[in-house]
């Protein structure tokens, strides 16, 4: 059965995670996407995938960074170099890439790192909600390769 990455439920996971998603995301995905597109060429420049998903360099090359530190990403020097990704599309999640840039999905400020100011941790029924809808979107984006944003390319190119 072929997967259809916006169903209904992944639509509404779409509108919850724009709440929340940052250009980081976006542009690093982005990029990501750019590089398995080129996966079976060699590597590319920062320039070229810069130019081809409208982003800055600067702007880039920080994200670049981070994706290389968690090895989603190499990077090799002199001529011909650039960056390739460092494994097959399919094996490169959706949740990989966002855990890289900006680490778990979290719908709200108290299930975040600077939650110890909240003093209804340990009683709020609703963080409870949040955490398993968190849980259940980051469940969802392991379910989305690279691969499949491809593949998802590819038949709106025929």
């Amino acid at each position: 059965m072929p997967k259809i990455i916006l169903d209904k439920f992944s639509r509404l996971l779409y509108s919850i995670l724009m709440l929340r998603l940052s250009t980081k995301s976006q542009y690093g995905v982005r990029a990501m996407f750019e590089l398995a597109k080129n996966y079976d060429n060699g590597p590319l420049t920062i320039k070229e995938i810069a130019e081809k998903q409208d982003v800055s360099v600067a702007y880039l090359e920080q994200l670049l960074n981070k994706l290389r530190r968690s090895k989603l990403i190499k990077s090799q020097k002199g001529p011909g170099g650039g960056y390739s990704i460092s494994k097959k599309p399919e094996e490169i999640s959706i949740n990989l890439i966002l855990n890289a840039l900006e680490g778990p999905v979290t719908i709200t400020q108290c299930l975040g790192p600077s939650a110890k100011g909240c003093n209804r941790i340990e009683k709020c029924v609703t963080r409870l909600l949040w955490k398993s809808l968190g849980e259940k979107i980051e469940d969802f984006l392991e379910t989305i390769s690279l691969n499949d944003l491809l593949k998802e390319e590819a038949k709106k190119t025929r």
